[in-house]
């Protein structure tokens, strides 16, 4: 990180079922590395602290996870929305990065070139993400540790849907010139796309 790039911390979750995928994505290799490893150690060239969110810090204890620390996910089955929820109320940089563990195309510099964004984003705005034809890609994008009660309210009120949250909200959106950078790998049939993985 430069200089003059504002605070980060990045949340990773890592507490999916991968029941499509029949095993564990976060562990599947990829270019010889586990995909939480991966994506952690971009996520750590990019942010001061790392916070790993999974119901099973166990399982990835053997991994070089290098200034990462892990956060036992408390609401298992629940879905992202709470994870992140969780993961925030550690943050205390203005920005958090949320990752998820299953995106083996993500690249440091897209990443880096939306950091270098973060300073211009409007202040209503609670987030800053990529949106495509579906809705916004809430799994690899930037939100504003002040977005905190608003989730929780939302949470409280049974909402599980990070789409929906969003639409109450303003969110900036940010360039992608190459939505194949944040493919996500859900089953066998996504994992044969990647040529690396094994």
């Amino acid at each position: 990180m430069t200089n003059n790039s504002p605070l980060l911390t990045a949340i990773v979750l890592a507490g999916g079922q991968s029941s499509r995928m029949g095993q564990d994505k976060a562990l599947i290799p990829v270019d010889g590395v586990p995909l939480l490893q991966k994506i952690c150690s971009i996520a750590a060239q990019c942010a001061d602290i790392v916070y790993v969110v999974t119901p099973w810090p166990e399982r990835y204890q053997h991994l070089d996870l290098p200034n990462c620390q892990f956060i036992r996910e408390s609401t298992h089955h629940q879905g992202a929305l709470l994870g992140f929820a969780q993961g925030l109320t550690q943050v205390n940089t203005e920005w958090v990065l949320l990752l998820a563990c299953d995106l083996p195309k993500l690249q440091l510099e897209l990443l880096q070139d939306w950091i270098a964004r973060l300073d211009k984003v409007d202040e209503q705005a609670i987030a800053a993400l990529a949106h495509h034809d579906k809705g916004w890609e809430v799994l690899c994008g930037f939100y504003r540790r002040c977005c905190l009660p608003q989730l929780l309210e939302f949470i409280n009120q049974g909402g599980r849907s990070f789409q929906r949250w969003l639409q109450s909200y303003p969110v900036e959106i940010l360039p992608l010139s190459n939505p194949e950078i944040l493919f996500n790998c859900n089953t066998p049939e996504d994992l044969a796309l990647i040529p690396d993985s094994k």
